[in-house]
Order: structure tokens, then C-alpha cells, then sequence
């Protein structure tokens, strides 16, 4: 068990009491619980009415996050000719074709986003089960496969977010830094939570979101009130 410091309990205690916190109490609480020695990611966990193991009730998407993630994101690009060109002018941190598929088949996956052409997924396609699993195969529907590799660069350096449901119905999203202001993070939570809303999938039945809760990366979860993360 996790050592419970004085700013932690000192942050529990003065929301004693209170089962559903509002967005902006729940970062108040979270970042006064966040006293390890470095900058802890907040993170949000939604628990969602669906099953992802029926192809009408997965629930992914992309979300711009309005004040970033925080994270340095380094981004890996399957291109040819004048699109690797581009990607590499964007700020990729890698760019290639059979080279970079031959570095990736080597265990050697040094990116948290890949972005390829269309022309480019045969290929691409060879890895699935090595980015498969990672999360990391480029999708058309995330905007990851596509020939605007400057753009698709740009929003995976600036702040764009990635989610898709686990087996549980569960999704988990870093929303920023402990260190950010508080209103910043707050308005990052409500991003996330209203592009899940909208990205609720035909086969949804029943309560689609059923709790969402915040933490820290070494601090306990605080449950937040649905209305005020979805603004109802």
C-alpha cells in the first residue's frame, strides 16, 4: 500500500463527506493528493454500459484536448517520397517505410502514436500484432491513417488524445499534469467526457455512462458527479 502523506490526507479531509465531487472539487482534491517527486499525469477512468466485445458497442475516438496533455508524444510515420518529406518538416520523430517496418518487427517500438498513408497499410499491415496490442495501429477512423500525415502530426504533438474501450467497458485517458491550473485540467476532463458522449455507439442500451473518476498516477480515485463532467 501507497504511503498516504500529510498532503494527501490533509486534501481527503477537507472533502470528507462528500460522495460525488463536482470537476472542479475532484481536481482540487487530486492535485493536493499528488506529492510524488515528480509531475504525475491525471488521469481519467470512465466505466461505460457497453460490451467491446460486440463490434456495435465499441466506443473509440480522438479528442483534442483544449490546454494539451503535458506529454511529450513522439510520432512514427509510415510514408514515401514528398509525405515523408512532410511528416519529417511536421516534427515526426521517425519516418520510413519496409525500414521502419523491419525496426518495429525487431521489438524496437520508440513512438506513442503511428500515422501512415493510405498507400502505405499493406505494409503496415504486417505489424498487427505487434502494434495491435500496444494500441498504436494507425485506424482511418482516429485519423491516423491518412495523406494529411503535416496535420495528423501536428494534433498528435499538440494535445490530441486517443481512447477506445478496454474488454471491461472502461476507458482510461491522461488529461494533463498535476502541476497544470486547476480550470485547465477541469476543462480537459469535460472535453474527454463529451467526445465519449458522442462517440456513444449504436448498440448501446441501457445507461451508457455509468461513473467517471479522476486520479493522479500515484493518488487515490475521487469519483466526480455526471452532471458537472458532462455539463447537465
Amino acid at each position: 500500500m501507497a504511503h498516504v502523506g500529510k498532503r494527501t490526507k490533509a486534501a481527503r479531509a477537507s472533502f470528507e463527506g462528500k460522495s460525488m465531487l463536482s470537476v472542479e472539487d475532484a481536481v482540487a482534491l487530486v492535485k493536493g493528493a499528488a506529492n510524488a517527486k515528480f509531475d504525475e499525469t491525471v488521469e481519467v477512468a470512465l466505466n461505460l454500459g457497453v460490451d467491446p466485445r460486440h463490434a456495435d458497442q465499441m466506443v473509440r475516438g480522438v479528442v483534442n484536448l483544449p490546454n494539451g496533455t503535458g506529454k511529450t508524444v513522439r510520432v512514427a510515420v509510415f510514408a514515401r517520397g514528398a509525405k515523408a518529406d512532410e511528416a519529417k518538416e511536421a516534427g515526426a520523430d521517425i519516418v520510413g517505410a519496409e525500414d521502419l517496418m523491419e525496426i518495429v518487427q525487431g521489438g524496437k517500438i520508440e513512438f506513442d502514436r503511428c500515422i501512415a498513408t493510405p498507400d502505405m497499410m499493406p505494409i503496415v499491415g504486417r505489424l498487427g500484432k505487434v502494434l495491435g496490442p500496444r494500441n498504436l495501429m494507425p485506424n482511418p477512423k482516429v485519423g491516423t491513417v491518412t495523406m494529411d500525415v503535416a496535420a495528423a502530426v501536428k494534433a498528435a504533438k499538440g494535445g490530441e488524445v486517443q481512447f477506445r474501450a478496454e474488454k471491461a467497458g472502461i476507458i482510461h485517458a491522461g488529461v494533463g499534469k498535476a502541476s497544470f491550473d486547476g480550470a485547465k485540467l477541469a476543462e480537459n476532463i469535460r472535453a474527454l467526457v463529451d467526445a465519449v458522449q458522442k462517440a456513444k455507439p449504436a448498440g448501446a442500451k441501457g445507461t451508457y455512462m455509468k461513473k467517471v473518476s479522476i486520479s493522479s498516477t500515484m493518488g487515490p480515485g475521487v469519483s466526480i458527479d455526471l452532471a458537472s463532467a458532462t455539463g447537465n
